[in-house]
């Protein structure tokens, strides 16, 4: 049976839209949607650290390992919180951050056509989320510093406005994807135990 989608997410907050005239520069395009995809996963997160609450406290629901959300029970789950809901959150999220990666990949495949589009890419480069041994070594803190400069002397970015219909939208594509996803995952496990059974 298909987990419905979580009542959680239906109080999703807004993404960010940057202002129309500041569509004209390819990098102030990319760090919207990178802002928006980063937004996005930070919420899947919260609902998937929602269930697994519910599944901690709850000691009648039996929750899936840390290190395989495709151990989904067998029967139906038909309660909000239940392991596939909390496996179908986990796979939506790391759907949104795989997103949000590759959009920051693409900053060297992208041309600023303006100070304030390099000042939009150094945003990304210094607020990436990816594992640094020591954000305090070469060349972070020059990069940051750089950034500051530019800042003080051409501004920082557009101020932009909330779309809501596309915050629901993104949400609603990487949970639906994460459930056709554990679904499969589900029913090969399934699969695979019937046939240990016959080989017995």
């Amino acid at each position: 049976m298909a987990a419905k989608k979580s009542t959680v997410l239906a109080a999703t907050g807004d993404d960010t839209e940057l202002h129309p005239a500041a569509l004209h520069d390819p990098a102030l395009l990319l760090v919207r949607d990178w802002q928006i995809a980063r937004y996005i996963s930070m919420l899947l997160c919260r609902v998937q650290q929602r269930l697994e609450s519910q599944i901690m406290v709850n000691p009648g629901i039996q929750g899936l390992t840390a290190d395989s959300p495709a151990r989904v029970q067998p029967q139906p789950v038909r309660t909000l919180g239940g392991p596939l809901e909390y496996a179908v959150a986990r796979e939506a999220e790391v759907f949104a951050m795989t997103e949000a990666l590759k959009l920051q990949d693409s900053i060297p495949n992208i041309a600023a056509a303006s100070f304030i589009g390099i000042i939009a890419k150094l945003e990304m480069i210094v607020g990436a989320d990816r594992d640094i041994d020591d954000p305090t070594d070469f060349p972070w803190p020059h990069i940051a510093s750089v950034l500051r400069d530019l800042k003080a002397i051409v501004g920082g970015l557009p101020v932009g406005f909330r779309d809501r219909e596309r915050t629901r939208s993104d949400v609603a594509r990487h949970w639906e994807s994460a459930l056709k996803l554990v679904e499969a995952l589900k029913e090969e496990g399934v699969a695979e135990h019937h046939g240990q059974f016959r080989g017995h």
